[in-house]
């Protein structure tokens, strides 16, 4: 095989197994910001929370997968009371100012951000497993088996989202307050609960999210600036209220960066996102898989 065809695919794998685990830190973002209209800059923080949390059970003796599982309901937990905290603070006043909601998120990002440095320091985190260090060999290329379990697992995070958002009742009760919260009352369904669930299934993901992040590769505090354009940038191009979109959109996005980052240089890949979010844009406002209004 040609040596540039040979990069060529190996990119084409690499993009692919890297997008499922954009689209897993960008769901919880994308259920969150469809739903409750709230701009949760502090969703890729909690992701690096959870990372580093997984981190400490992994030392334990815990598989960083399984860490993530157990974490998950913790979170979940965790989101449904800070929604109601919100709630009671910001929503019970009336329609809440985007500015202070944005403001309030950016702080909070800045927290945990400072409160994880001051626990694990400055330096990188990594986990140990028997899948990691380890390759699969296809042909002439290898695959390492931690890519491979991150794209298992991100993939079957987004599809368990997707049927628990399309076949159960409070699924579909999620789904329905992005389209119209004030019809919700009158199914005798309480939008505040659906509200802080949906809060809380967000944070549950950015668990599962934190494992896969720390399994890929090592994870330092400040992680959360890598990976909040890019969870965006999924978050835009799938358009609200599609998970599907939202998987799509992060193997979209993981393929051009990585063909990119093969071809031009690491310099040009972290613009590849914001690109591809102004192109969709120009051509399609409501995202790939958005409603159009």
């Amino acid at each position: 095989m040609d040596f540039s065809m040979h990069l060529l695919l190996s990119a084409l794998i690499s993009g692919l197994l890297l997008g499922a685990f954009y689209a897993s830190i960008a769901s919880g973002l994308a259920l969150v910001f469809g739903v409750l209209e709230i701009p949760n800059l502090a969703h890729p923080a909690v992701v690096v929370a959870a990372a580093l949390l997984v981190h400490t059970l992994n030392s334990w003796g815990l598989d960083p997968l399984l860490s993530g599982l157990l974490l998950a309901p913790v979170f979940f937990v965790a989101g449904v009371g800070f929604y109601k905290l919100y709630r009671v603070v910001f929503e019970s006043r009336g329609k809440v100012d985007p500015l202070r909601s944005f403001s309030l998120f950016f702080g909070i990002s800045f927290l945990i951000e400072i409160a994880l440095i001051l626990t694990y320091g400055v330096d990188f985190q990594s986990v140990d497993a028997p899948y990691i260090g380890r390759a699969l060999a296809i042909g002439a290329f290898r695959v390492p088996y931690r890519m491979l379990a991150s794209f298992v697992c991100g993939t079957a995070l987004l599809f368990g989202l997707q049927q628990y958002l399309s076949r159960t009742m409070t699924g579909r009760a999620i789904r329905a307050a992005g389209y119209d919260q004030g019809a919700l009352p009158m199914l005798a369904i309480n939008p505040a609960r659906i509200r802080q669930l949906a809060f809380g299934l967000s944070l549950a993901t950015a668990a599962v999210a934190g494992a896969l992040m720390i399994v890929i590769g090592p994870v330092q505090p400040s992680a959360d600036r890598i990976y909040i354009g890019r969870a965006f940038a999924v978050v835009v191009l799938a358009g609200m209220g599609s998970v599907t979109g939202v998987y799509v959109a992060g193997i979209l996005l993981g393929i051009a960066e990585s063909v990119v980052l093969t071809v031009f240089g690491a310099s040009w890949a972290t613009a590849v996102s914001f690109s591809l979010v102004l192109v969709v844009l120009a051509v399609r406002p409501a995202g790939l898989f958005g409603r159009l209004r």
